[in-house]
């Protein structure tokens, strides 16, 4: 009898310790979380509404970054977070596409480039502000929309994407 007291007495207090696990490692695993790309839903017309994160010196930079982060993440990632109604698979799946067509890429997302024709910005009142441990930079949250279709299209017309 004394022996199985000894056994979940030590059962109890192993069980204790495993459970007494440093919160950071839960903070690091939310915030990583907190900053994917997250499906809000799709349209008929084949374009998905995202919710995507950007960091920039003002509001203005942070948003478009966040407008990048939701194509690039389109093409190369996939959606994975959110809704299950978007395409979890990315467009490009080939290993590396970004470094191997990364002139094309480095143009596609450059300051005006055509990573704009195929996303857009919802309202305003749809965007929040995420505290920054930088005062130089902010972190926004923005709702955009991107035409999946089309710019699955578009990368077969310019010979990224094998059709």
């Amino acid at each position: 009898m004394r022996f199985f007291k000894i056994i979940g007495v030590s059962i109890l207090i192993s069980l204790f310790l495993i459970g007494c696990k440093t919160p950071q490692k839960v903070d690091k695993i939310y915030v990583n979380n907190q900053f994917q790309t997250e499906c809000l839903g799709t349209h008929n017309d084949g374009s998905q509404t995202l919710r995507a994160w950007g960091k920039g010196k003002n509001k203005a930079i942070a948003l478009e970054n966040a407008r990048k982060t939701a194509v690039s993440d389109v093409i190369f990632k996939g959606i994975n977070a959110g809704s299950g109604e978007c395409n979890k698979k990315p467009i490009l799946n080939e290993v590396n596409a970004r470094e191997r067509y990364e002139s094309f890429f480095n143009s596609f997302f450059s300051e005006g480039g055509d990573y704009m024709r195929f996303s857009s910005l919802a309202d305003e009142k749809r965007h929040s502000r995420l505290k920054s441990s930088s005062k130089d930079m902010e972190n926004w949250g923005a709702v955009v929309t991107v035409d999946r279709a089309a710019l699955r299209q578009y990368l077969i017309d310019q010979g990224i994407l094998k059709h």
